[in-house]
């Protein structure tokens, strides 16, 4: 039994000198890159459509288990609506172009100036300054409580319910 047991402890240790000597001469692990402080998230741009170097360059806060997931649900929910814009935008470029091979420029025209008003910026107006907000505050008309109106004793109706 004790040459057993001696036997056992030489396997381990030589099997953690063999360890040792791996882990020393491979330098470590340089599979895993370091985590990027939280507050380092690069969001998809909301103010144009998306491109390739956009998503590219889409970086997420890392939380506990992952991404945070806020920040995902809300990328997520901007390419689909780009990808979706511009799935429209070519439709109605598709049929620009169909009706103009059939000879249809009245058609071609209206998909044209439809297309161009859904692609340029929509103009946005300018808040009032903070001095010169205005408030008007008009009183609503008072509100009646429901009269109770007195109970009438009606026979009870019975429904025949069919089984489903």
């Amino acid at each position: 039994m004790g040459q057993l047991l001696l036997f056992v402890v030489v396997a381990l240790v030589v099997a953690a000198i063999v360890f040792g000597v791996t882990v020393m001469l491979g330098g470590g692990d340089n599979a895993l890159t370091p985590v990027e402080p939280d507050g380092a998230a690069v969001p998809l741009p909301g103010d144009r459509p998306l491109g390739e170097d956009d998503v590219a360059r889409t970086k997420f806060d890392t939380a506990w288990r992952g991404y945070r997931m806020s920040q995902v649900d809300q990328a997520l929910q901007r390419a689909a609506y780009d990808i979706g814009y511009k799935g429209e935008l070519i439709g109605v470029l598709e049929a620009e172009v169909a009706a103009l091979r059939e000879g249809r420029t009245a058609d071609a025209d209206v998909l044209r100036k439809a297309r161009e008003a859904a692609v340029a910026p929509a103009e946005i107006p300018s808040p009032p300054p903070p001095g010169d907000l205005q408030i008007e505050v008009s009183a609503a008309p008072p509100v009646e409580a429901p009269r109770n109106e007195p109970v009438r004793n009606e026979p009870a109706r019975s429904e025949s319910v069919e089984p489903r």
